[in-house]
């Protein structure tokens, strides 16, 4: 036997049953969509391996794709064995392959613009949509799975060698972004790109979502810091001296991160400005400190975590633009760029977890 038909055999005995190969894709990509959600909101290197979860499910999408589509293929080329439900399948085939591609390609530091949108942006953008596409395709022919179809002790082997075949090809492109010195072989164990330079030039202006505020007047800008402190105050744009200055990253769920020297006040010396953190009530104890936007964004950190946050005015020794979030915003270590508000408005010292910022982050900034 020669090596390349052992090789197919080798293959052929680790695929999966016809139904164990439709729900795990359904699995894989639910799994893919929901630790690339999650893995917005991670930013220390502690968190390393999730994003190496979510690339080994990638490889291992590929491989059940393929395993699928060797089994279809007929159905897929030959007209007239096409059904309604097969435009759905091609549909979410397209969908599949545009989150493949254009999340090898940024892995390997391609960086391009689509619009307003990276390439990680529509990478994204496919994978949320494949999520919906997937579970609707697989109602079109809805079989339960059998327990025979994943009991089997070689069932465990072959996920179990897709989840190390995918760490062992992320590993492998690294080596190769390293070898060749390209685009991604300075990236963040987060996929982030870097933006060198200082100031508000050295890195792109982004929003989340729809946020895109007419530039706030300094004269008539008010900073309401309320909520648990002992006396509320108003503050205005000079109130807000550039007093301390700190050199911090900014890692942004766009694809990209800067390293930057931010001056502002800290947010610990706001809540003195207020008379400190009380409350008359044994059950509102301090625990959170909440940031809104003038566009109504807002996002919440823990009190002893805001206390050593800055609320900037400055980048690089300039003065933020309005780009950037003038005249202030949250500079939050360690936390994503989603979460470092711009054009903030009111600090707030809250009891409770806000939940709803989760839904404000989707909508605000529509009118």
């Amino acid at each position: 036997m020669g090596a390349r038909a052992r090789l197919r055999g080798a293959v052929d005995r680790l695929e999966p049953p016809p139904r164990a190969v439709d729900w795990s894709l359904f699995a894989f990509v639910v799994a893919e969509a929901i630790t690339g959600l999650v893995s917005f909101t991670v930013g220390v290197p502690e968190g390393w391996p999730l994003f190496w979860l979510h690339r080994a499910l990638g490889v291992g999408i590929v491989a059940l794709l393929a395993w699928k589509l060797a089994r279809v293929r007929q159905r897929l080329t030959d007209p007239g064995l096409w059904r309604r439900s097969t435009a759905l399948s091609v549909l979410t085939l397209v969908a599949a392959l545009g989150a493949l591609a254009t999340g090898i390609a940024w892995v390997f530091g391609l960086d391009v613009r689509l619009s307003y949108w990276t390439l990680l942006s529509v990478h994204v953008g496919f994978g949320l949509a494949l999520v919906p596409l997937v579970g609707a395709h697989a109602a079109t022919r809805f079989r339960l799975p059998r327990r025979v179809d994943f009991e089997r002790r070689r069932t465990a082997v072959r996920y179990t060698v897709l989840l190390a075949a995918g760490a062992a090809m992320y590993r492998l492109q690294q080596g190769i972004n390293d070898a060749l010195d390209t685009a991604g072989s300075d990236r963040r164990f987060t996929g982030s790109q870097p933006r060198a330079g200082a100031g508000n030039g050295a890195f792109p202006i982004t929003s989340w979502v729809a946020d895109d505020p007419d530039p706030i007047d300094r004269d008539d800008y008010r900073l309401r810091v309320d909520g648990l402190v002992s006396a509320p105050v108003d503050l205005t744009a000079a109130d807000l001296a550039a007093d301390h200055e700190a050199e911090l990253l900014l890692d942004c769920t766009s694809g990209w991160y800067t390293v930057q020297e931010w001056g502002g006040i800290r947010v610990g010396d706001l809540l003195e400005a207020a008379g400190g953190t009380a409350t008359e009530n044994a059950d509102r104890e301090p625990a959170y400190v909440r940031f809104t936007s003038v566009t109504g964004y807002r996002w919440s950190l823990p009190l002893d975590e805001a206390r050593g946050a800055l609320l900037a005015t400055h980048v690089g020794g300039e003065r933020l633009s309005h780009g950037h979030g003038a005249p202030a915003r949250l500079v939050a270590p360690d936390r994503r760029g989603f979460q470092w508000v711009k054009w903030v408005t009111r600090v707030e010292v809250r009891s409770e977890y806000d939940l709803g910022q989760w839904v404000v982050t989707l909508v605000s900034g529509f009118d």
